[in-house]
């Protein structure tokens, strides 16, 4: 049963993924008021689970809720799913995953079995490996919850700053808000962040490298 809930959940999120671009989240969100951080953080937790991606979600979060807000909901919204979506894969999920693990993927789960956290973490730095598939690849692994948990959302915590900022600061200049100066350091600390990002995650593998050659 739950696994035919998870397939069905599947299905309709690709039939229905119109309703899911940045300006309907937003529009939905908006109209319900008070709740309606409380329903983002609950339709983050569920999104994953059902292969919708995170991109869309983090950027709505910045123009609902600011920078700041924005983060904390998309953070705790994104670890939610992806615990969901890495319980769901030890559980209902495990054959159709394994199925899927192949190239990268396989690499990535092997990965893990040796590095534990500290692959996990690099992992979620890195911003072209897929957000939900890897939340399923992650629970084939022997990593515990705890460490997963923890690992994800501190980890996750660079990109989901930079995204959440991006559509914020996006958000503001076709508002037109503030100075024609405000609103360009907006965009060039945007951009900035998009390409420190996309380079995080070589530096941490120098510095990994750095520390392990390093005489303990």
């Amino acid at each position: 049963m739950l696994l035919a809930v998870l397939v069905t959940g599947i299905v309709l999120a690709f039939a229905f993924r119109r309703y899911l671009t940045v300006p309907q989240i937003q529009d939905f969100v908006a109209r319900l008021g008070h709740w309606g951080p409380m329903v983002f953080v609950l339709i983050y937790a569920v999104c994953p689970a059902f292969l919708v991606p995170g991109l869309p979600l983090d950027l709505a979060a910045g123009l609902l809720f600011g920078p700041v807000w924005g983060t904390v909901y998309s953070l705790v919204g994104a670890t939610m799913g992806a615990t969901v979506a890495f319980l769901a894969a030890r559980t209902v999920g495990r054959e159709w995953t394994e199925q899927k693990l192949s190239g990268p993927l396989k690499k990535l789960k092997d990965g893990v079995d040796r590095g534990g956290w500290e692959f996990v973490a690099f992992v979620r730095l890195v911003p072209g490996i897929p957000y939900n598939l890897l939340n399923y690849a992650l629970g084939l692994t022997r990593i515990g919850l705890v460490p997963y948990v923890l690992s994800t959302f501190v980890f996750m915590l660079p990109a989901t700053v930079v995204y959440v900022y991006t559509g914020w600061a996006g958000g503001e200049a076709l508002a037109g808000e503030g100075t024609m100066t405000e609103t360009l350091v907006r965009v060039v600390l945007a951009l900035s962040a998009l390409g420190a990002l996309a380079v995080l995650p070589r530096f941490v593998v120098r510095l990994t490298k750095r520390r392990r050659t390093l005489p303990h």
